[in-house]
């Protein structure tokens, strides 16, 4: 009973760009809310994007505001994470998340992915 699915990660160089993927398997509700967060070694989970399903309203993480941008397709069940100007300080663990509400808590969201490793270096 896999929920999410990410893909799309992998090694590039700074600034590259890469593109994440991650596809529900479950019916999303419209008040519902995909999320993007990363996790660095001995790092806190932390919040980079969120879109309220329904709306499309969109949320970032002050670290990549500017930078990531958040875009789903709704008739895919699938949300997106586009990563411009990467450097090594984005190397971490990605993962999806899917909750009932527009958050950027950790706690708010109830359903993971496994993950996808994204590795900057040159």
């Amino acid at each position: 009973q896999v929920q999410l699915v990410e893909s799309g990660g992998g090694l590039v160089q700074p600034g590259d760009s890469l593109t994440l993927s991650c596809k529900s398997y479950q019916h999303i509700s419209g008040s519902d809310a995909l999320g993007w967060f990363r996790q660095a070694p001995g790092k806190e989970r932390e919040f980079l994007a969120a879109v309220r399903w329904s709306s499309g309203i969109t949320w970032y993480g002050d670290s990549v505001k500017g930078r990531f941008t958040i875009s789903r397709d709704n008739a895919k069940n699938t949300v997106y994470l586009q990563m411009n100007s990467l450097n090594p300080e984005d190397t971490a663990i990605y993962y999806c998340a899917r909750g009932p509400r527009l958050s950027l808590r950790v706690v708010e969201y109830e359903y993971w992915g496994q993950g996808t490793q994204v590795t900057v270096s040159s």
